[in-house]
């Protein structure tokens, strides 16, 4: 099976489908899966979209609204809906599905929407809008299977299959005690090979990995990752099981992680959705291009002090972009390749110390490469031994320059508390075309007049 890539011939099915009859319409809607429908949506008015969720039977428009992008705002769909309707949705959703949705929706229509669900399904999700949406606790599923330690292997199976019951899926089965506390975990292989007279205590693992509710999204994928689990229990500070994060539910966690990396690396506000408007995009990006204004004017005030040297140097100019765009690259890629071994492990000194060492050390070599290029063309365009030497050391020295900054840089605002990944560009950017600047203009000054 291959992957789903939305086409035109797809959108105008559906939407030809959307101008006949309901059946006309369902008998086309059983042709795709519930996320090719949710990738549909990206494309369909929100009118269309309404129409297509009400005809759906209830257990596949939960799935579609489960699958549906953020951006594409699943809860103002949700929120449409007749009471009924959408209250059958509910019901179908796991508890953290419904949770993420309904936490976007201002606090009075949440309480509308619970009032509306079953008891029990509104007391779950409630107890899940407590937690801060980028924890453990924000993430989990209450849904979870857990026995008894006390229970024989047969009282231990009965009481899985009722569990099982309301659960679509589940990997792993959680050991607790008379008052709820986590024991360890059991795999059900184990149960079902064991003898009947044998009691779960028997065949608990109590080496296991767990996180509190108020984990950081980010350590529960890095140990979800570490340890290659399907599923993680969550616990509070009594070790009380609270649920489980599934790693359905770390893979969205890591895409949104990078896409936030990658926003930020580029001067974009994490606020700024991908699919927004011009007008967000501006009160998004225009904040960071100001600052970085503010940085280029010091880039500036160092051309103006060497103004001298350039105007009795006029061939300088063609080189001074060339230094301080290669160092703005290089910079770019330390940058780059440290904030990503950050956000994958919290470095060591000697760790960081290395970092530093290695993008300096490449910084060099690239930069004696690139510098012993510029320097034969100047040798064989420019006719000027020295100019070539001049040429030859600013750029060594500013991809020097640049593996510092570009290593250096993002380690020192993790060490202070700051996102590296918000300001680091923009400090670099100054670092290279400041230096790049200073290196050639200072160097001519001294070797060319």
């Amino acid at each position: 099976m291959q992957s789903f890539e939305l086409n035109k011939t797809d959108i105008q099915r559906i939407r030809q489908a959307l101008e006949e009859d309901e059946n006309v319409l369902k008998a086309l809607l059983e042709e795709y899966h519930a996320s090719e429908i949710a990738i549909l949506f990206e494309s369909l008015p929100e009118e269309s979209r309404e129409r297509i969720i009400n005809i759906l039977p209830a257990e596949i428009a939960s799935e579609v609204i489960s699958e549906m992008d953020a951006e594409t705002h699943p809860e103002k769909l949700l929120e449409k809906l007749h009471p009924e309707r959408r209250s059958e949705i509910f019901e179908e959703l796991d508890y953290d599905d419904a949770t993420d949705i309904i936490s976007q929706l201002p606090e009075e229509r949440q309480n509308e929407i619970l009032q509306d669900l079953d008891a029990e399904d509104a007391s779950h999700i409630r107890t899940l809008l407590n937690y801060e949406e980028d924890t453990a606790g924000g993430l989990m599923n209450t849904q979870v299977i857990k026995v008894d330690s006390s229970l024989t292997k047969k009282e231990a199976i009965e009481e899985i299959i009722r569990q099982s019951e309301e659960m679509e899926e589940f990997y792993t089965i959680y050991v607790v005690d008379g008052s709820d506390h986590l024991k360890g975990i059991v795999s059900l292989k184990d149960i079902i090979k064991s003898k009947n007279t044998v009691h779960i205590r028997e065949l608990v693992n109590d080496d296991f990995v767990y996180v509190k509710a108020n984990t950081d999204q980010e350590e529960v994928a890095k140990l979800l990752s570490q340890y290659n689990l399907t599923n993680i229990p969550v616990v509070d500070d009594t070790m009380h099981l609270l649920g489980r994060v599934t790693f359905d539910d770390v893979m969205d966690v890591l895409e949104e992680e990078n896409t936030e990396d990658i926003l930020k690396i580029s001067g974009v506000s994490e606020d700024e959705e991908l699919s927004g408007n011009w007008k967000e995009a501006v009160r998004s990006r225009l904040p960071w291009l100001v600052i970085n204004l503010g940085t280029a004017f010091l880039a500036s005030s160092v051309i103006r002090y060497f103004e001298p040297t350039i105007s009795r140097l006029v061939i300088l100019s063609g080189y001074m972009t060339m230094i301080a765009g290669m160092g703005g690259n290089a910079a770019t890629q330390a940058l780059a390749v440290t904030v990503r071994r950050i956000s994958l492990n919290d470095l060591t000194d000697n760790q960081a110390y290395r970092t530093v060492l290695k993008e300096v050390t490449v910084g060099l070599i690239n930069g004696a490469a690139n510098g012993l290029i510029v320097f034969i063309f100047a040798l064989i365009y420019d006719s000027n031994l020295k100019l070539g030497l001049v040429i030859f050391l600013a750029m060594t020295g500013n991809l020097v320059i640049a593996g510092i900054t570009g290593a250096s840089i993002p380690l020192l605002l993790k060490r202070v508390g700051i996102d590296p990944a918000i300001a680091s560009s923009i400090i670099i950017t100054t670092f290279t075309d400041v230096f790049g600047f200073l290196l050639l203009l200072g160097l001519a000054s001294r070797l060319l007049l």
